[in-house]
C-alpha cells in the first residue's frame, strides 16, 4: 500500500516512519512517499529515515518528491501535515495578535484563525487532486488547525477526510497510568472541538476512575495539574484538554507570553533552522541522534507558559517528556489506517463529521469525539451531550471556524472580520478589524485570499 506524506520534509515526519517500521499486519504500507516543497529538507529526511530503516530487511521504501500529482496518484492513505507559510508565517500569526495584547498561538484564537485562512484554499486545492487521482483515498489531516482544515477538506471528499490529535488520548493514557492503571484497558468519554474538550468519564474495567483521580492529590502530578491547578479541575469535574488553559486563564496567557524573551514560534524557527543545518553537516550515521535530541529539547518547551517556564530554556525531563512509546499522532495515524485497510477494529478519539452525536451543532460540522473504526469507515459513538458551558463554548468557536472558512472560499471580508470580531479570546469589533488588517499586513498568504486589501 502506498502512503503519501504532505509537508514530507516536516519534523514529525520520523515518528510516522518509525510506526511503519514496527507494524507487522498484512497488508501494510511499503511505499511512502514524502512531498514538500523545500528541497533541502527533503533530503535531510530521506536520509535521516534511511538511518532508522537501517537493520529493517522489510522497511517501506522511501521516495521524495516535489511533485504534488506524482505524490498523490495511487495513494491508499494521505497523512497530510504542511504548514502554509512556514514558520515565518507562524510567528506573524503570534506577534500580530501579541501586538495587541491578544493571544498570539498556533492554533487557539486569532493566530489559528489566520492559519486558516492561508491554509484552506491550500488544502481545497489537494482535496480536489485527491478526489481526481486517488479516489479511494482516506485523508488522515494533521495541518492545524485540524479541526477546520478536516471540515473544509469534508466538502470535496465527504467522510474520507478526518482529523487527528494526540492530545485527547494522551489525556487519557495519563489519567490511568497516574493511577497505576493499565491505559490499554480503559474507555473515554470525551467530546468537543480539536483543542477544545474535555475528558468527562474513564471508564476502566467498567468503573469511572475520573472521580477517584479528582479527589487523590496525585492529580497535582498529571500534567493538567500543572497547567489547571487541582483546585480548578476538581470545580469543574472533569479535565479539560490542555488548550482551554488559553480560555480559562487568558489574561495570565497572554502575560507570560509578552514577557517571555520568544514565542513558540519564534523558538522552533531557531532550532529547525540549526536541526537542518546540523544535520547536512552531520557525520554519517548521526543524524538519529541529533533529531532524537532535538525532539526531546522541542517538547520539554510545548506549552511553556502554561507551566510557568520560560520558552527555550531547558525543562527538568522528569516534567516535561515526550511519549515515544505510543509515538503520539502517529501512533494514531497508524491505528487508523490499520483499522481501514485490515478490518482491525479499534476505538480512538478524531475529528470527524458530527451528524447526530452533538445535539447543539450542525450535521455537517467536525467535532472532536470518540469513534470506531473499522473498514467500513469511521462511526462516532453514542455520547452524552456537553452541558451549557461546554456546549456555548463550542457554539462560538464552531461559528468563527465556519465564518473563516466562508471567508477562505470565498474572499469575503466582511465574513473574515467577523470572525476575528466574534472569537472569544478577542471580544472586541475594533480589535477583531485591527487583527485582520495586521495579519493581510504581514503575512503574503492572507494577503492574497483577500487580494491585498484591507477590511
Amino acid at each position: 500500500m502506498k502512503l503519501t506524506v504532505l509537508g514530507g520534509g516536516g519534523f514529525r515526519v520520523p515518528y510516522v516512519y518509525q510506526a511503519l517500521l514496527h507494524d507487522q499486519g498484512s497488508p501494510r504500507i511499503d511505499d511512502v512517499w514524502l512531498y514538500d516543497t523545500d528541497t533541502a529538507r527533503l533530503k535531510a529526511m530521506a536520509e535521516l529515515l534511511a538511518q532508522f530503516a537501517d537493520g529493517h530487511a522489510d522497511a517501506p521504501r522511501v521516495t521524495v518528491t516535489t511533485s504534488l500529482d506524482d505524490a498523490l496518484e495511487g495513494s491508499d492513505f494521505v497523512f497530510a501535515a504542511i504548514r502554509v507559510g512556514g514558520l515565518a508565517g507562524r510567528m506573524c500569526d503570534e506577534r500580530v495578535a501579541l501586538d495587541l495584547d491578544v493571544l498570539g498561538q498556533e492554533t487557539t484564537g486569532p493566530g489559528g484563525l489566520a492559519y486558516g485562512l492561508r491554509t484552506i484554499p491550500v488544502m481545497l486545492d489537494i482535496a480536489h487532486r485527491v478526489r481526481r487521482l486517488a479516489p479511494h483515498a482516506y485523508v488522515i489531516n494533521f495541518t492545524n488547525p485540524a479541526g477546520m482544515i478536516t471540515e473544509a477538506m469534508q466538502s470535496v471528499l465527504g467522510d474520507r477526510v478526518l482529523g487527528i490529535c494526540d492530545t485527547p488520548s494522551g489525556l487519557g493514557r495519563r489519567i490511568a497510568t497516574t493511577l497505576g492503571l493499565d491505559p490499554s484497558r480503559a474507555q473515554f468519554d470525551y467530546v468537543g472541538l480539536n483543542h477544545l474538550g474535555w475528558m468527562r468519564r474513564v471508564l476502566h474495567d467498567g468503573e469511572d476512575i475520573l472521580p477517584r483521580l479528582l479527589a487523590d492529590e496525585r492529580l497535582g502530578d498529571l500534567e493538567e495539574g500543572v497547567v489547571f491547578g487541582r483546585e480548578w479541575l476538581r470545580d469543574l469535574g472533569v479535565i479539560p484538554n490542555e488548550y482551554l488553559y488559553y480560555y480559562y486563564f487568558n489574561r495570565e496567557a497572554v502575560r507570560s507570553i509578552l514577557d517571555a524573551p520568544q514565542t513558540r514560534g519564534e523558538f522552533l524557527a531557531r532550532q529547525q533552522q540549526e536541526f537542518y543545518q546540523r544535520v547536512t553537516e552531520a557525520a554519517a550515521g548521526s543524524a538519529v541522534s541529533l533529531w532524537r535530541k532535538t525532539i526531546a529539547d522541542r517538547s520539554a518547551n510545548y506549552m511553556a507558559e502554561a507551566k510557568g517556564a520560560v520558552q527555550g530554556e531547558a525543562q527538568p525531563d522528569e516534567d516535561f517528556r515526550p511519549d515515544p512509546a505510543h509515538q503520539g499522532y502517529a501512533g494514531v495515524a497508524l491505528a487508523v489506517m490499520a483499522a481501514i485497510s485490515r478490518n482491525e477494529r479499534a476505538t480512538m478519539i478524531l475529528n470527524v463529521r458530527n451528524g447526530t452525536t452533538v445535539s447543539a451543532l450542525p450535521r455537517d460540522a467536525v467535532v472532536e469525539v470518540p469513534v470506531t473504526v473499522d473498514a467500513n469507515g469511521v462511526h462516532p459513538l453514542t455520547i452524552t451531550q456537553p452541558d451549557l458551558h461546554q456546549a456555548g463554548l463550542m457554539q462560538q468557536v464552531k461559528a468563527v471556524e465556519r465564518l473563516t472558512i466562508s471567508a477562505a472560499v470565498t474572499g469575503s471580508r466582511t465574513d473574515a472580520a467577523k470572525a476575528f470580531s466574534l472569537h472569544p479570546l478577542v471580544d472586541s469589533v475594533t480589535v477583531g478589524r485591527k487583527l485582520l488588517d495586521g495579519y493581510i499586513d504581514r503575512i503574503p498568504e492572507v494577503a492574497a485570499v483577500f487580494g491585498g486589501q484591507k477590511s
